[in-house]
């Protein structure tokens, strides 16, 4: 060492630590990269992308040549330091301590924390380029790299720890799904994120909580006098219509409308057997059957709307395949004439919302923002009533969910329509 130049020897010690430094910030790169991006960019073609790729399929050796190399530099920087310690203060136990010192400062800050915090700030602009480095240095260390995971490989099975079986076991569960959409940003726009997001529900929601209620069914009965069904029939505003005849639970078909237009504007003198003949076939679903699943189910069977059953066989409700693509990309703009929620359902500017009960308590949450439990009932009808335990009177009021509730109108046994009045707490939270 005393016959090399001093200049020398600090520009090796300099080109050392920067290359320590590279190994250190290479590493934390690497680890810290976006797989997904990284992915995106090899498929149209990116040749850092796929070389970063293959690094990454091979962590094993890749951590293997930047551990060894890492540790080489760093012998070598500790005797380098040490060498030029004694060359300029003598052979003393206080020298090479100081100096041990240095070097641990010098490694510490310039060839760890700082590099491996650049390293982590900009992943994929240090892991494309360095991987043209590493590749090579893989191939050219393949036997050193081999030799050195004899022994790494023992320990881990001495460990128990079986790497390939956790490396196929690493993928995403829907709750990280969902995490990475949430934090999209600015990168997802905002409607294509709720629609990910409704998707990542549709397991999770019954058919319960996207069905019109049983009250709320349009439905024709073959009992009634055929004048009455005809009227029905030209006054319907539905594509089809369930068929019973004298009472809801006896479903004996669905009804085509254009098919019955067509009986009327044709025959004169009708029956109930002449719509009889047009009927086909119902489809019932059992409830709780979760929204994706049936789904699945209408895809399967080329239907497009089913009857709800309970496990009697009673009709609870009726689904269709628009409330299941509602409940994807939200509500249609268009609405049935007389339906006015699209235009009523909002907190007014005084914090108040007039609904009927039968409004499911997922839209209310929705729209009002609200955090009703959605465990129990449905409606907010049957909230209600859970929470008063009997049929309450008009002008009767509560508070759930930080949310004050008045009775306004009570028939037939259930509430038919009750106000909402949003609490300071609430509204200043938004």
């Amino acid at each position: 060492m005393n016959d090399i130049p001093l200049s020398v020897q600090l520009l090796s010690l300099a080109g050392l630590i920067l290359l320590s430094a590279f190994f250190s910030m290479t590493e934390t790169a690497l680890m810290a990269i976006n797989h997904h991006r990284l992915r995106h960019l090899a498929k149209r073609g990116n040749k850092l992308a796929k070389t970063t790729l293959w690094l990454l399929e091979r962590v094993n050796k890749l951590l293997s040549v930047i551990l060894i190399a890492n540790t080489l530099i760093n012998a070598m920087v500790t005797a380098l330091v040490t060498s030029l310690a004694i060359q300029a203060f003598g052979n003393d136990d206080k020298v090479i301590t100081i100096a041990t010192a240095v070097v641990a400062f010098l490694l510490i800050v310039f060839a760890e924390i700082a590099p491996k915090v650049i390293g982590a700030t900009y992943p994929e602009r240090i892991s494309l380029p360095a991987s043209l480095v590493l590749r090579p240095l893989i191939s050219l260390g393949q036997p050193l790299i081999w030799f050195v995971n004899l022994f790494v490989n023992a320990l881990l099975r001495l460990l128990h720890i079986d790497t390939s079986k956790q490396a196929r076991e690493h993928r995403l569960s829907p709750e990280e799904l969902r995490s990475i959409v949430l934090e999209g940003g600015n990168f997802i726009p905002q409607k294509h994120k709720s629609i990910l997001l409704n998707l990542f529900d549709l397991e999770t929601i019954s058919v319960n909580d996207v069905m019109t209620p049983r009250s709320q069914i349009e439905a024709l009965n073959l009992a009634m006098p055929v004048a009455d069904i005809k009227y029905q029939l030209t006054t319907c505003y539905h594509n089809k219509l369930p068929v019973y005849e004298g009472e809801i639970n006896r479903i004996i078909g669905i009804l085509h409308i254009r098919k019955a237009m067509t009986l009327l504007s044709r025959e004169e003198n009708l029956s109930a057997e002449h719509f009889r003949k047009l009927l086909s076939a119902p489809y019932f679903i059992p409830e709780d059957t979760d929204v994706f699943t049936q789904l699945t189910y209408f895809q399967e069977n080329r239907e497009k709307m089913g009857l709800i059953v309970d496990e009697y066989g009673e009709v609870q409700g009726l689904v269709t395949l628009e409330d299941i693509i509602e409940e994807m990309i939200g509500e249609f703009t268009t609405s049935m004439p007389g339906d006015a929620r699209a235009d009523t359902f909002s907190w007014d500017e005084n914090g108040v919302c007039l609904l009927e009960g039968s409004t499911t308590l997922r839209d209310i949450n929705k729209r009002l923002q609200l955090q009703f439990p959605l465990s129990g009932p449905k409606t907010l009808n049957g909230l209600l009533l859970e929470y008063l335990q009997e049929i309450p009177e008009a002008n009767v009021s509560l508070k759930i969910a930080q949310c004050v509730i008045e009775i306004v109108q009570v028939q037939h046994q259930s509430i038919k329509v009750a106000k909402l009045v949003r609490s300071k707490d609430s509204s200043s939270t938004e």
